[in-house]
Protein backbone atom coordinates (compact mmCIF):
# COMPACT_ATOMS: atom_id res chain seq x y z
CA UNK A 1 0.00 0.00 0.00
CA UNK A 2 1.26 3.50 -0.84
CA UNK A 3 2.45 5.67 2.02
CA UNK A 4 0.58 8.77 3.18
CA UNK A 5 3.27 10.98 1.67
CA UNK A 6 2.95 9.29 -1.75
CA UNK A 7 -0.85 9.60 -1.74
CA UNK A 8 -0.64 13.25 -0.70
CA UNK A 9 1.82 13.90 -3.54
CA UNK A 10 -0.57 12.27 -6.03
CA UNK A 11 -3.49 14.35 -4.73
CA UNK A 12 -1.41 17.50 -5.17
CA UNK A 13 -0.43 16.44 -8.71
CA UNK A 14 -4.05 15.69 -9.69
CA UNK A 15 -5.18 19.06 -8.32
CA UNK A 16 -2.50 20.83 -10.39
CA UNK A 17 -3.61 18.96 -13.51
CA UNK A 18 -7.24 19.83 -12.77
CA UNK A 19 -6.37 23.54 -12.58
CA UNK A 20 -4.61 23.34 -15.96
CA UNK A 21 -7.43 21.47 -17.73
CA UNK A 22 -10.02 23.78 -16.19
CA UNK A 23 -8.12 26.85 -17.44
CA UNK A 24 -7.73 25.30 -20.91
CA UNK A 25 -11.45 24.55 -21.00
CA UNK A 26 -12.26 28.20 -20.22
CA UNK A 27 -9.86 29.42 -22.93
CA UNK A 28 -11.27 26.98 -25.51
CA UNK A 29 -14.82 27.96 -24.54
CA UNK A 30 -13.99 31.63 -25.08
CA UNK A 31 -12.44 30.91 -28.49
CA UNK A 32 -15.43 28.74 -29.39
CA UNK A 33 -17.81 31.62 -28.67
CA UNK A 34 -15.91 33.86 -31.11
CA UNK A 35 -15.67 31.10 -33.72
CA UNK A 36 -19.42 30.37 -33.41
CA UNK A 37 -20.14 34.03 -33.91
CA UNK A 38 -17.97 34.14 -37.04
CA UNK A 39 -19.50 31.05 -38.67
CA UNK A 40 -23.06 32.09 -37.72
CA UNK A 41 -22.57 35.49 -39.35
CA UNK A 42 -20.88 34.17 -42.50
CA UNK A 43 -22.77 30.94 -43.23
CA UNK A 44 -26.13 32.50 -44.31
CA UNK A 45 -24.27 34.74 -46.77
CA UNK A 46 -22.31 31.78 -48.18
CA UNK A 47 -25.40 29.57 -48.45
CA UNK A 48 -27.38 32.27 -50.27
CA UNK A 49 -24.53 32.81 -52.73
CA UNK A 50 -24.38 29.05 -53.28
CA UNK A 51 -28.12 28.86 -53.97
CA UNK A 52 -28.04 31.79 -56.43
CA UNK A 53 -25.10 30.34 -58.34
CA UNK A 54 -26.59 26.84 -58.44
CA UNK A 55 -29.88 28.25 -59.80
CA UNK A 56 -28.06 30.31 -62.43
CA UNK A 57 -25.88 27.48 -63.69
CA UNK A 58 -28.58 24.81 -63.66
CA UNK A 59 -31.23 27.01 -65.33
CA UNK A 60 -29.21 27.58 -68.49
CA UNK A 61 -27.71 24.54 -70.18
CA UNK A 62 -26.16 26.73 -72.90
CA UNK A 63 -23.67 28.34 -70.54
CA UNK A 64 -20.47 26.32 -70.75
CA UNK A 65 -18.46 26.84 -67.57
CA UNK A 66 -15.26 24.91 -66.79
CA UNK A 67 -16.35 24.79 -63.16
CA UNK A 68 -19.28 22.46 -63.86
CA UNK A 69 -17.55 20.13 -66.30
CA UNK A 70 -16.95 16.69 -64.85
CA UNK A 71 -13.96 15.03 -66.47
CA UNK A 72 -11.89 11.94 -65.97
CA UNK A 73 -9.91 12.34 -62.77
CA UNK A 74 -6.21 12.11 -63.57
CA UNK A 75 -4.96 14.65 -61.05
CA UNK A 76 -6.63 15.50 -57.77
CA UNK A 77 -6.17 18.08 -55.02
CA UNK A 78 -6.96 17.32 -51.37
CA UNK A 79 -7.43 20.22 -48.95
CA UNK A 80 -7.43 18.98 -45.34
CA UNK A 81 -8.29 21.06 -42.28
CA UNK A 82 -6.88 20.04 -38.87
CA UNK A 83 -5.51 21.91 -35.84
CA UNK A 84 -2.07 23.17 -34.86
CA UNK A 85 -2.25 21.75 -31.34
CA UNK A 86 -3.55 18.61 -29.66
CA UNK A 87 -5.70 18.03 -26.55
CA UNK A 88 -8.92 18.15 -28.56
CA UNK A 89 -10.10 14.57 -28.28
CA UNK A 90 -10.41 12.57 -31.49
CA UNK A 91 -10.68 15.70 -33.66
CA UNK A 92 -7.31 15.33 -35.42
CA UNK A 93 -7.36 11.52 -35.40
CA UNK A 94 -10.65 11.50 -37.33
CA UNK A 95 -9.34 13.99 -39.90
CA UNK A 96 -6.13 11.98 -40.39
CA UNK A 97 -8.10 8.73 -40.74
CA UNK A 98 -10.38 10.21 -43.40
CA UNK A 99 -7.45 11.81 -45.24
CA UNK A 100 -5.60 8.47 -45.33
CA UNK A 101 -8.70 6.72 -46.72
CA UNK A 102 -9.16 9.45 -49.36
CA UNK A 103 -5.49 9.36 -50.32
CA UNK A 104 -5.60 5.55 -50.67
CA UNK A 105 -8.66 5.89 -52.92
CA UNK A 106 -6.69 8.09 -55.33
CA UNK A 107 -3.40 6.25 -54.86
CA UNK A 108 -3.66 4.42 -58.23
CA UNK A 109 -3.27 7.84 -59.91
CA UNK A 110 0.31 8.00 -58.61
CA UNK A 111 1.85 10.09 -55.84
CA UNK A 112 2.81 12.88 -58.24
CA UNK A 113 -0.83 13.30 -59.32
CA UNK A 114 -2.20 13.86 -55.81
CA UNK A 115 -1.64 17.42 -54.59
CA UNK A 116 -2.08 17.85 -50.83
CA UNK A 117 -2.91 21.15 -49.12
CA UNK A 118 -2.66 20.58 -45.34
CA UNK A 119 -4.18 23.34 -43.19
CA UNK A 120 -2.91 22.79 -39.63
CA UNK A 121 0.30 21.47 -38.08
CA UNK A 122 -1.14 18.07 -37.12
CA UNK A 123 -2.12 17.12 -40.67
CA UNK A 124 1.06 18.70 -42.08
CA UNK A 125 3.16 16.52 -39.76
CA UNK A 126 1.17 13.44 -40.82
CA UNK A 127 1.73 14.21 -44.50
CA UNK A 128 5.46 14.57 -43.85
CA UNK A 129 5.64 11.32 -41.83
CA UNK A 130 3.92 9.43 -44.64
CA UNK A 131 6.61 10.64 -47.03
CA UNK A 132 4.20 12.82 -49.01
CA UNK A 133 4.76 16.32 -50.34
CA UNK A 134 2.55 19.22 -49.29
CA UNK A 135 1.81 22.13 -51.60
CA UNK A 136 2.51 24.83 -49.04
CA UNK A 137 2.59 25.85 -45.39
CA UNK A 138 -0.88 26.77 -44.13
CA UNK A 139 -0.35 26.39 -40.37
CA UNK A 140 -1.04 30.06 -39.60
CA UNK A 141 -4.41 29.83 -41.36
CA UNK A 142 -5.57 27.20 -38.84
CA UNK A 143 -4.92 29.51 -35.87
CA UNK A 144 -5.99 32.81 -37.41
CA UNK A 145 -8.65 32.35 -40.11
CA UNK A 146 -8.30 35.23 -42.56
CA UNK A 147 -10.29 35.68 -45.77
CA UNK A 148 -7.21 36.99 -47.63
CA UNK A 149 -5.26 33.78 -46.93
CA UNK A 150 -8.21 31.63 -48.00
CA UNK A 151 -8.64 33.71 -51.14
CA UNK A 152 -5.00 33.13 -52.11
CA UNK A 153 -5.39 29.36 -51.66
CA UNK A 154 -8.71 29.35 -53.57
CA UNK A 155 -7.15 31.29 -56.48
CA UNK A 156 -4.38 28.70 -56.65
CA UNK A 157 -6.91 25.84 -56.78
CA UNK A 158 -9.10 27.64 -59.33
CA UNK A 159 -6.14 28.34 -61.59
CA UNK A 160 -4.99 24.72 -61.50
CA UNK A 161 -8.52 23.44 -62.18
CA UNK A 162 -9.15 25.79 -65.10
CA UNK A 163 -5.75 24.98 -66.63
CA UNK A 164 -6.50 21.23 -66.21
CA UNK A 165 -3.65 20.76 -63.77
CA UNK A 166 -6.35 19.39 -61.44
CA UNK A 167 -9.46 17.47 -62.43
CA UNK A 168 -11.06 17.38 -58.99
CA UNK A 169 -10.57 19.12 -55.65
CA UNK A 170 -11.75 17.54 -52.38
CA UNK A 171 -12.26 19.23 -49.01
CA UNK A 172 -11.93 17.33 -45.71
CA UNK A 173 -13.05 19.21 -42.60
CA UNK A 174 -15.35 19.07 -39.58
CA UNK A 175 -18.75 20.74 -39.79
CA UNK A 176 -19.77 22.40 -36.51
CA UNK A 177 -23.21 21.27 -35.37
CA UNK A 178 -23.04 21.99 -31.64
CA UNK A 179 -20.49 21.99 -28.83
CA UNK A 180 -20.92 18.26 -28.39
CA UNK A 181 -21.30 17.33 -32.06
CA UNK A 182 -19.03 17.88 -35.07
CA UNK A 183 -19.56 16.00 -38.34
CA UNK A 184 -16.61 15.09 -40.54
CA UNK A 185 -17.19 16.25 -44.13
CA UNK A 186 -15.58 14.93 -47.31
CA UNK A 187 -16.87 17.12 -50.14
CA UNK A 188 -16.01 17.82 -53.75
CA UNK A 189 -15.01 21.50 -54.04
CA UNK A 190 -14.48 21.45 -57.79
CA UNK A 191 -16.28 20.83 -60.12
CA UNK A 192 -19.57 22.34 -58.92
CA UNK A 193 -22.39 20.12 -57.76
CA UNK A 194 -25.55 21.47 -59.42
CA UNK A 195 -28.01 19.42 -57.38
CA UNK A 196 -30.78 21.55 -55.93
CA UNK A 197 -30.44 22.48 -52.25
CA UNK A 198 -33.02 20.78 -50.03
CA UNK A 199 -35.77 22.63 -48.26
CA UNK A 200 -36.05 22.66 -44.47
CA UNK A 201 -38.72 19.95 -44.48
CA UNK A 202 -36.44 17.64 -46.48
CA UNK A 203 -38.30 18.09 -49.76
CA UNK A 204 -36.40 19.08 -52.86
CA UNK A 205 -36.76 22.62 -54.18
CA UNK A 206 -37.95 21.84 -57.69
CA UNK A 207 -38.98 25.36 -58.61
CA UNK A 208 -36.72 27.68 -60.56
CA UNK A 209 -35.90 31.31 -60.01
CA UNK A 210 -36.33 33.81 -62.83
CA UNK A 211 -33.54 36.38 -62.52
CA UNK A 212 -33.27 39.67 -64.35
CA UNK A 213 -29.63 40.25 -65.35
CA UNK A 214 -27.81 43.54 -65.50
CA UNK A 215 -25.36 43.65 -67.20
CA UNK A 216 -25.26 40.20 -68.86
CA UNK A 217 -25.53 36.73 -67.32
CA UNK A 218 -22.02 35.84 -68.50
CA UNK A 219 -20.44 38.90 -66.84
CA UNK A 220 -22.29 38.22 -63.59
CA UNK A 221 -21.21 34.58 -63.53
CA UNK A 222 -17.58 35.48 -64.24
CA UNK A 223 -17.63 37.62 -61.09
CA UNK A 224 -19.92 35.40 -59.00
CA UNK A 225 -18.19 32.04 -59.49
CA UNK A 226 -14.84 33.04 -57.92
CA UNK A 227 -16.67 34.80 -55.08
CA UNK A 228 -18.65 31.63 -54.30
CA UNK A 229 -15.49 29.51 -54.40
CA UNK A 230 -13.73 31.87 -51.99
CA UNK A 231 -16.73 31.83 -49.65
CA UNK A 232 -17.03 28.02 -49.72
CA UNK A 233 -13.41 27.56 -48.72
CA UNK A 234 -13.62 30.27 -46.05
CA UNK A 235 -16.80 28.69 -44.63
CA UNK A 236 -15.01 25.33 -44.43
CA UNK A 237 -12.13 26.95 -42.52
CA UNK A 238 -14.50 28.69 -40.09
CA UNK A 239 -16.40 25.42 -39.63
CA UNK A 240 -13.17 23.54 -38.88
CA UNK A 241 -12.01 26.21 -36.41
CA UNK A 242 -15.29 26.19 -34.50
CA UNK A 243 -15.25 22.38 -34.44
CA UNK A 244 -11.70 22.32 -33.08
CA UNK A 245 -12.52 24.66 -30.19
CA UNK A 246 -15.72 22.72 -29.45
CA UNK A 247 -13.83 19.42 -29.38
CA UNK A 248 -11.17 20.91 -27.07
CA UNK A 249 -13.81 22.40 -24.76
CA UNK A 250 -15.47 18.99 -24.36
CA UNK A 251 -12.15 17.16 -23.98
CA UNK A 252 -10.92 19.53 -21.28
CA UNK A 253 -14.27 19.34 -19.45
CA UNK A 254 -14.03 15.53 -19.42
CA UNK A 255 -10.41 15.73 -18.24
CA UNK A 256 -11.41 18.12 -15.44
CA UNK A 257 -14.27 15.84 -14.37
CA UNK A 258 -11.95 12.82 -14.37
CA UNK A 259 -9.39 14.71 -12.28
CA UNK A 260 -12.10 15.62 -9.75
CA UNK A 261 -13.26 11.99 -9.58
CA UNK A 262 -9.69 10.71 -9.14
CA UNK A 263 -9.08 13.35 -6.48
CA UNK A 264 -12.08 12.14 -4.50
CA UNK A 265 -10.94 8.52 -4.74
CA UNK A 266 -7.41 9.41 -3.61
CA UNK A 267 -8.80 11.46 -0.70
CA UNK A 268 -10.80 8.42 0.48
CA UNK A 269 -7.71 6.21 0.20
CA UNK A 270 -5.67 8.84 2.08
CA UNK A 271 -8.21 9.06 4.90
CA UNK A 272 -8.45 5.26 5.21
CA UNK A 273 -4.66 4.90 5.25
CA UNK A 274 -4.33 7.67 7.83
CA UNK A 275 -7.05 6.11 10.00
CA UNK A 276 -5.32 2.74 9.77
CA UNK A 277 -1.97 4.31 10.77
CA UNK A 278 -3.58 6.02 13.79
CA UNK A 279 -5.29 2.77 14.79
CA UNK A 280 -1.99 0.89 14.58
CA UNK A 281 -0.27 3.50 16.74
CA UNK A 282 -3.02 3.27 19.35
CA UNK A 283 -2.74 -0.52 19.39
CA UNK A 284 1.05 -0.24 19.86
CA UNK A 285 0.55 2.18 22.80
CA UNK A 286 -2.09 -0.08 24.41
CA UNK A 287 0.11 -3.14 23.84
CA UNK A 288 3.13 -1.40 25.38
CA UNK A 289 1.13 -0.24 28.42
CA UNK A 290 -0.21 -3.78 29.00
CA UNK A 291 3.31 -5.22 28.88
CA UNK A 292 4.48 -2.82 31.65
CA UNK A 293 1.75 -3.92 34.08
Amino acid sequence: MASLKEIKTRISSVNSTKKITSAMKMIASSKLHRAQSAISNFLPYQQKLDAILTNLLSSDATYDSPFIQEREVKRVGIVVFASNSSLCGAYNANVIKDFTATYNKFKPLGKENILIYPVGKKIADTVKKQGLKSQGDYKEMADKPAFQDVQALAKNLISKFVNRELDEVVLIYHHFVSTGSQKLQNKVYLPFDLSRPEAKDGASNSYGVDYIFEPSKEEILESLIPTVLYSRLYAALLDATASEHAARTVAMQIATDNAEELNQELTIVYNKTRQQAVTNELLDIIGGASALQ
